[in-house]
């Protein structure tokens, strides 16, 4: 039981850790500079404010395949090709993540030649660009599927194991429908706004209670003594 009260505390940290860095590390740091007009001039004097942004943004991809691993052990035992599929869609989410924050830091490369380069040399950089930020933002939509995908086994296990109370569970599986939704519309060129504060509030009102109250003693007894008293 004390295992158990200690994975819940580092689970919930992760939420809440992966939730900050993220945040801080896209839109404090990298897409003030990729978002400029003259973001290809701006992103070499800006360079250790991009790679502190990509570093926090894989610090996220990092804390999600730490909630995956954690809470596989406990989901296993009831539900173990979900939560190997689970594992499996946090990491192609960190691998997206990544592919997403390569763009960043080759265009800071682009950026110094930009910097120094003739008229001609100019238009070709800013071709080469303009690829680099349509690659960051359909793999950052990408890391946005695939975290839906996740979380769309993720709440429903939570639901069947009673670990946490079900209208956290029920809260996050809408947040993450509602997110898929967004980033379908916006794939498809709707812009409906950052619709993706609800499961934002999700992650963290859930990370704050399994750091205070864990996860439920009584279905982690019941997952412990392989009951099926939490099936219905």
């Amino acid at each position: 039981m004390n295992s158990h009260r200690t994975t819940a505390r580092i689970v919930g940290a992760l939420f809440l850790i992966s939730n900050v860095v993220f945040l801080t590390g896209a839109f404090a740091f990298v897409e003030p500079t990729l978002s400029a007009p003259d973001y290809l001039s701006l992103a070499s004097t800006n360079r250790i404010s991009v790679i502190l942004g990509v570093f926090l943004e894989l610090i996220n991809g990092v804390a999600y395949i730490g909630i995956a691993v954690l809470m596989f052990p406990i989901f296993r035992r009831r539900f173990e090709s979900l939560a190997l599929a689970y594992v499996a869609f946090r990491t192609i989410e960190f691998v997206m993540q990544t592919l997403s924050d390569l763009s960043p830091l080759v265009l800071l490369t682009v950026s110094e030649e930009f910097v120094g380069a003739g008229a001609a040399e100019a238009v070709a950089l800013q071709a080469v660009g303009t690829l680099l930020l349509a690659a960051r933002y359909w793999a950052f939509h990408m890391v946005s599927v695939t975290l839906v995908l996740g979380a769309l086994l993720f709440y429903p296990m939570l639901y069947r194991t009673r670990l946490i109370p079900r209208f956290i569970s029920v809260w996050g599986f809408i947040g993450a429908l509602v997110v898929l939704a967004n980033a379908v519309m916006e794939m498809v060129g709707f812009q409906p706004g950052n619709l993706g504060i609800l499961m934002l509030l999700n992650e963290v009102f859930l990370g704050v209670w399994l750091i205070v109250k864990g996860f439920n003693p009584s279905a982690v007894a019941s997952l412990a003594g392989g009951s099926d008293a939490d099936r219905v």
